[in-house]
């Protein structure tokens, strides 16, 4: 069962709930016309690959089936079209530019990564999550939704779900 994002109306739709979401400042676009920084959310359909949850705030849900991972402090995820290893999880320090993943704000307490952009083209985009909404009306380009909407779909995704943005 895949989670279904109408981009218009900010709306997230999965399992016949429905629910208020973020996307990018930038707005959404077609996949083959995102750029990295451009903070837009690319249209299409990314599966998702996996789970990575904080540990001194989240425990995994009931019934996690998706592969998931413990985040670390020097978890970090390359922006930077010049690195080899562009949009793809890396340790701090990186001798390129790379997000930290390990946050205060509690954007990334749990995030779900998605194939958009794999295998990476330098500057197509980098780190389109599904992760948990914070204190702003908009994203860098990702979907969130509150945390605890976000961990219980968690407990009812299986392998081969994907992020349906339309």
């Amino acid at each position: 069962m895949d989670l279904i994002v109408d981009t218009a109306r900010r709306r997230l739709s999965f399992g016949g709930a429905d629910m208020d979401c973020l996307i990018g400042r930038g707005g959404a676009v077609p996949a083959g016309t995102k750029e990295e920084g451009d903070g837009a959310t690319p249209l299409g359909r990314w599966p998702l690959l996996t789970v990575l949850l904080r540990p001194d705030r989240t425990a995994p849900p009931p019934r996690l089936a998706l592969p998931w991972r413990w985040l670390h402090p020097q978890d970090g995820w390359s922006d930077a079209p010049e690195d080899p290893e562009y949009n793809r999880p890396v340790r701090h320090p990186h001798r390129h530019s790379a997000e930290r993943l390990w946050r205060e704000d509690g954007l990334y307490d749990v995030i779900v990564t998605t194939a958009h952009n794999t295998p990476p083209a330098p500057g197509a985009g980098s780190a389109i999550f599904l992760h948990c909404r914070a204190a702003k009306d908009h994203t860098a380009g990702c979907i969130a939704v509150d945390k605890p909407l976000l961990l219980d779909m968690l407990g009812r995704l299986k392998p081969g779900a994907a992020l349906d943005i339309r």
